[in-house]
């Protein structure tokens, strides 16, 4: 007897200001994955928050262009639950959808909002839950806990205010240069680094125009260093790599609009020692994030080879130059298995949280 295929949606877009690189993102995730197993429906989310059923010629020419009813030929997607199944509704068309891949990265996406929508849906999802995602994606609340643990991050000041920031408290504090970026972002969006009170003030407006919390943190020269992480109750982290930006730093031009904008070095040129202690913080780090699924830890090391928690991606790139996957295909996972390893996941947590009582 053949068997069935999986339906698994792919959903992107998303209301965020990393909206073009989940589009990206999704594109890559979608030729990787294998359709002998899984049955593909494209669903791409506005800026506006509408839900858009994509045939595939119409979302593989998406470039650098949102999504919006103008780049598809069909309506509007109702989601729904019937019979505790997750179903589409795609004008008198129902259907049921086994699985969700959401590559939604930043607000709206990463940090528990479309997660907790599809628990409530009672459907199987991709990457950590409400709370992994929540507390990763605010870099305030992530520090805290990481601080807690005892796992090393570097010294940094958060304001809600923008008002109340004296740039010479901050000079006094943190030295010169310092980054201020937005609390719960992604992809270096809103992140500015300021060398001087020239370039303070700017900086902030920039910042507070994405979130209503910002971080300032303390320049750590060095290396940056990333680890890819993957798994449920016991993950694995792959080899490191180190990003060598040709810009001022890894910023989100450098990662995104200029093909030079970074060099990556796979595996990073780092002692054998080094890539232990990378690997064991970046799982130490997973956990104490109660993190599932997948994530990719960022680091930065020192001359001194002191080594730092910078933060944590739960839904991280997929593109052709990202990280995450290019880690594991150095660490002996190619990317199609990956994604197949990923869907994996999603499923086994769903049916282990399904035991769980709900009513007593």
């Amino acid at each position: 007897m053949k068997k069935q295929k999986i339906n698994l949606a792919l959903v992107f877009g998303g209301r965020s200001a990393e909206h073009e690189v989940s589009i990206v993102s999704a594109q890559n995730i979608a030729k990787a994955i294998n359709l002998k197993k899984y049955s593909l429906t494209l669903v791409g989310i506005s800026q506006k928050g509408e839900w858009l059923l994509f045939k595939e010629p119409e979302f593989f020419s998406l470039k650098k262009i949102s999504v919006s009813k103008k780049s598809t030929s069909k309506r509007n997607i109702i989601p729904l639950t019937k019979n505790n199944n997750f179903y589409l509704k795609i004008k008198n068309t129902e259907k049921r959808i086994d699985a969700v891949f959401p590559v939604l990265h930043g607000p709206y996406g990463e940090d528990g909002t479309i997660q907790g929508l599809l628990k409530l849906y009672n459907v199987p999802f991709v990457g950590p839950g409400v709370l992994g995602s929540s507390i990763s994606m605010d870099k305030d609340v992530s520090k805290r806990l990481l601080k807690e643990a005892g796992l090393p991050i570097g010294k940094y000041l958060v304001f809600k205010n923008e008002r109340c920031i004296s740039f010479e408290k901050i000079k006094k504090n943190l030295g010169l240069p310092f980054f201020i970026k937005p609390a719960n972002l992604g992809s270096s969006v809103g992140i500015s680094k300021v060398k001087n009170r020239a370039e303070f003030t700017t900086a902030l407006k920039k910042a507070f125009c994405f979130d209503d919390k910002v971080i300032i943190e303390k320049y750590i020269p060095g290396k940056e260093i990333e680890c890819s992480v993957l798994g449920n109750e016991n993950p694995i982290a792959s080899i490191p790599g180190e990003i060598i930006p040709t810009h001022d730093f890894y910023s989100y031009e450098a990662k995104y609009l200029d093909e030079n904008g970074a060099k990556m070095a796979i595996p990073a040129n780092i002692s054998k020692t080094l890539i232990n202690k990378f690997q064991d913080l970046a799982i130490k780090t997973f956990k104490t994030l109660c993190c599932e699924g997948m994530g990719r830890v960022d680091f930065f090391l020192t001359p001194q080879n002191e080594i730092y928690i910078n933060e944590i991606n739960t839904i991280p790139g997929f593109t052709s130059i990202s990280m995450y996957p290019q880690l594991w295909e150095k660490s002996g996972i190619s990317y199609p298995v990956l994604i197949n390893e990923l869907i994996e996941f999603g499923l086994k947590k769903f049916e282990r949280e399904k035991k769980l009582k709900t009513i007593r």
